[in-house]
């Protein structure tokens, strides 16, 4: 299949953008925008995030074995381009907390704060399965969404 057919098909599923982050050896935070994050199991609780490589971002998640996944918030899309970026210092220039041990972003509607529980090679990426030891979600937020190349609002749909 060629990448064309292949995004146009991936990119008709929208999903939810995150950042997925976490700390290398010498104690810098790192960290990447990530659309493939999925939740894998609620006894125990696991969510996958899906890591193209190589990254600086993998390689502290792999040396940690720890990660955050960071949900962005509707208005976060700054943030969501900054860390999709190659930029050297991301964590300079967003709002951050580390009091969990792991970046958590201030401009998300969710966070995850995850111990690695296994990883799997697959093509161009790595997926890192996670069990969620903390988490909070704002419940009053609404998320940020991908959907054909473009950010997209996320809103609730009255019940009918």
């Amino acid at each position: 299949m060629d990448m064309d057919t292949f995004r146009a098909v991936m990119g008709s599923l929208p999903s939810g953008v995150c950042v997925v982050t976490s700390v290398d050896d010498e104690g810098r935070p790192q960290g990447l925008t990530c659309s493939a994050v999925c939740s894998v199991s609620g006894d125990p609780p696991m969510l996958l995030a899906c890591v193209k490589a190589p990254s600086r971002t993998l390689d502290a998640i792999l040396a940690r074995k720890r990660f955050a996944v960071n949900f962005l918030d509707a208005d976060a899309q700054a943030v969501s381009a900054l860390f999709a970026s190659p930029v050297e210092d991301k964590f300079g220039s967003v709002a951050w907390d580390d009091a969990s041990g792991m970046p958590q972003l201030r401009a998300a509607v969710a966070t995850a704060q995850l111990i690695v529980h296994d990883t799997v090679q697959a093509g161009d990426h790595v997926i890192v399965l996670g069990r969620m030891v903390e988490g909070e979600a704002h419940r009053n937020r609404f998320p940020l969404g991908y959907w054909r190349g473009s950010y997209v609002r996320v809103f609730r749909i009255a019940r009918v």
